[in-house]
């Protein structure tokens, strides 16, 4: 299977993996944030391929994508204790975008530029092989059966996130949903036996995946998640590229 080329044009016809993407009014600040700084670290999908490192300050030296980033929280902490790495967070509800904004303003991180729409566009775009890290974490995990093709992990966009990854570069992925934890191993495995691109899993004790790993910061999510009795998955995966 080879990514398919996507037009954004055709972005109302294609099949969602969000919800909603807008929610209260913004706060004052954040509304005149999202004029004025929002625009400047804004990432153009206009002018054909987006080599990352292009985004960043000079002296850049790796760049990371989280897909689906909500609140802003965890990129902006990876941002801050991670000063020579470039991100990019994907998000298409703009109270979310908004946060990060803000997050961007209050701690002065120049390594963070944001994609406010469906993360596949900007994977399309980015040149191969370039990305060292790539995040997903808690996913809208679309409960109902009928409603289960809208999950982002799927055959399409596994192959697109191989595309532009580098090998030996590190795939993440954090659910508080069994059902979700399982279907991405599936496709995981599936994707192993079709691509060329490989995804390794670096589980080597219960404790790998139940464990948060120690630079992935808390959320206000998985709090809420773990108070009402549900217990996170955090999957790590190597990239390995087949000769």
């Amino acid at each position: 299977m080879t990514a398919r080329t996507i037009d954004q044009k055709e972005n109302a016809r294609r099949r969602h993996v969000y919800g909603r993407t807008h929610g209260k009014t913004l706060k004052p600040r954040q509304a005149n944030l999202m004029e004025t700084l929002a625009p400047r670290v804004s990432i153009s999908l206009e002018d054909g391929e987006v080599d990352p490192l292009t985004l960043f300050p000079a002296g850049t030296e790796e760049a990371w994508l989280e897909i689906g980033f909500g609140g802003g929280e965890h990129l902006a902490w990876q941002a801050e204790h991670y000063r020579q790495v470039g991100f990019m967070g994907c998000e298409p509800f703009i109270n979310g975008v908004a946060k990060l904004v803000s997050e961007i303003d209050e701690r002065g991180l120049q390594n963070v530029r944001i994609h406010a729409d469906d993360a596949r566009f900007l994977l399309e775009k980015l040149k191969p092989g370039t990305l060292s890290r790539v995040t997903i974490n808690y996913p809208d995990p679309w409960p109902k059966s009928r409603h289960h093709k809208r999950r982002f992990v799927n055959a399409e966009t596994l192959a697109l996130i191989s595309r532009v990854m580098k090998d030996g570069g590190e795939l993440r992925f954090s659910s508080d949903i069994p059902h979700y934890v399982a279907w991405t191993l599936a496709h995981i495995r599936r994707h192993n036996l079709e691509e060329k691109g490989r995804f390794e899993w670096l589980a080597e004790r219960p404790a790998d995946w139940r464990e948060r790993p120690v630079d992935q910061p808390r959320t206000r999510y998985e709090a809420k998640a773990i108070r009402e009795g549900r217990t996170p998955a955090y999957l790590r995966f190597r990239h390995v590229v087949s000769a």
